[in-house]
């Protein structure tokens, strides 16, 4: 594969994030990632293959679920499905989207061991997850297979579990793989593509291989999905990290309230707002994750001792939408058709409009604090696995130096930012306050004086102002620009508000479905 046509394609593309130096990583071969599971993914028949698409791809996972109980489908199965779909279109020059950077090598073995227990456990102990493929962000620990947050220099780091996947597994789920990413949750350069790190290289939108960004960080996590690579994914979000690339493939994305999921076994930048959350094509599939990973953790000095939710309750029962105040902006009312016609079809359905105008408030010192807090959070991380062999941001900046064609092609401006940074303790913990106090009063007029059940905005727009304010948010599909580009309808509302969010996020959902699935790849609906 020469990729030399397709970046002489994007030289003058429109938007500068678009216009790549590679495409293909410099570091890793595919066949090593590929090789040792080919012969399972293949061992699912063509003719299998292609009556499983309409049960599998159209499916949520409660209907799964029931396939499996019924005999129409095995968890093996299932997983053989999902590998097939990544083999078929990732070894594929003209449709890889380049988002598998590592697969559990035993995943299959574990799908059959799930379908030999499955009969024996009580309904009741059996969680919605039990038996379904979930691929992670390349930033969250998974025994079997590297953890590289996409750069080079952890290229043979290995460190075990996250506290979430040690969750997931506890609930049954199978960790079929590790997603590419923004390399270093994109805080690592300004002029980076979203999506590029120097492991997996670009990471490409299937509704559009590179007319389309994929939104950072978590793209790898997004692409997967949209293009039905596993049931669902887990992204991380510091700021937009989980919203914009979910708004970008057209699936549903939860960034979560701070302390709800655990951190530990995750790459870091900010201890203060990083959060891991679930992405996938369904509201109900992304609840029924969201609800599989949570779980108190001493080690994060956030994790909530007694969850807000009760266990089975992040699973929505979708709420009439009658009553119901939304938040609206007069300004996105009168700009953008879709968000018109998203609002509109929700006040015919019985909910309440509450009007707001655009605060004009900027994140003073943001990128500060975040590098202030990686300077600290990132090296504490790296401390308790010394077998990585680095210990500071210092350290990563002079590895990536000996080589920045191979391991920093668009350079590492933010990483020398922070080993410039100099702010103090108490310069950070002002900061910090500063930041909160700003994202809570952008939305004071919506939620204190309104009273609204959440505030709708768009993609990634305001989820600066959310992630400082420490506010939860929802991304759902409402539709597609004329040049095929998704854009999803977002949910902002007050900290533990999840619950609310995903049942509102399900009657949206059900309302007026906006969701279709890329051409391309696979779909029952390109036939």
């Amino acid at each position: 594969y020469d990729e030399s046509g397709d970046i002489q394609r994007n030289v003058e593309h429109p938007s500068s994030q678009m216009r790549f130096s590679l495409i293909q990583s410099r570091i890793s071969d595919k066949n090593d990632i590929f090789d040792a599971l080919y012969e399972e993914a293949m061992a699912l028949g063509d003719a299998r293959y292609e009556a499983l698409k309409p049960l599998i791809l159209n499916s949520a996972i409660p209907d799964l679920q029931d396939a499996v109980l019924q005999g129409h489908l095995t968890y093996e199965e299932l997983t053989r499905f999902y590998l097939r779909r990544i083999y078929t279109y990732e070894l594929d020059s003209t449709r890889t989207l380049h988002t598998i950077l590592s697969l559990n090598p035993e995943v299959v073995d574990q799908a059959r061991d799930k379908d030999a227990v499955l009969r024996t456990l009580p309904e009741a102990e059996r969680h919605p997850i039990f038996g379904m493929p979930i691929l992670l962000k390349d930033n969250i620990g998974a025994e079997g297979m590297p953890t590289t947050a996409g750069a080079a220099v952890l290229r043979d780091h290995r460190p075990g579990d996250a506290y979430i996947t040690g969750r997931l597994r506890k609930n049954g789920a199978l960790i079929l793989g590790k997603v590419n990413l923004s390399e270093w949750a994109y805080f690592l350069c300004r002029p980076c593509p979203s999506g590029y790190s120097a492991m997996g290289g670009q990471t490409l939108n299937p509704y559009g291989r590179g007319t389309i960004g994929t939104g950072g960080s978590s793209s790898g996590s997004g692409a997967a999905v949209a293009a039905g690579y596993a049931v669902a994914a887990v992204g991380t979000e510091t700021s937009g990290s989980i919203l914009s690339p979910s708004g970008k493939h057209s699936v549903v994305g939860l960034k979560p309230t701070i302390g709800l999921l655990s951190r530990t076994g995750i790459v870091p930048i900010s201890h203060t707002l990083d959060t891991p959350g679930p992405m996938a094509r369904k509201v109900v599939d992304a609840s029924i994750l969201m609800d599989a990973m949570k779980g108190y953790d001493p080690m994060d000095t956030r994790s909530l001792r007694s969850s807000p939710a009760s266990a089975g309750s992040y699973i929505p029962d979708g709420p009439l939408l009658e009553g119901r105040r939304f938040g609206v902006y007069r300004s996105y009312m009168e700009q953008d058709s879709l968000y018109r016609n998203a609002t509109e079809r929700i006040e015919e359905a019985g909910a309440v409009l509450v009007p707001l105008e655009m605060k004009e408030i900027r994140l003073e010192g943001f990128v500060q604090f975040l590098s202030a807090e990686m300077k600290r959070d990132l090296p504490a991380y790296l401390s308790t696995f010394p077998e990585a062999g680095i210990k500071t941001v210092e350290d990563i900046v002079a590895f990536n130096r000996k080589d920045t064609i191979l391991r920093a092609p668009y350079g590492q401006q933010l990483f020398e930012g922070i080993v410039a940074d100099l702010t103090t303790e108490a310069g950070l913990e002002g900061l910090r306050e500063d930041l909160r106090e700003t994202g809570r009063s952008f939305f004071k007029e919506a939620f204190e004086e309104s009273n609204v059940d959440a505030v709708l905005s768009m993609n990634n727009y305001h989820a600066g102002f959310a992630a400082t304010a420490e506010y939860p948010a929802l991304g759902i599909p409402m539709g597609f620009r004329e040049n095929g580009e998704p854009v999803n309808l977002t949910l902002i509302s007050k900290p533990y508000a999840e619950e609310r969010l995903l049942n509102l996020g399900l009657a949206l959902e059900q309302l007026a479905p906006q969701r279709r699935p890329p051409q391309g790849y696979g779909f029952p609906e390109d036939q």
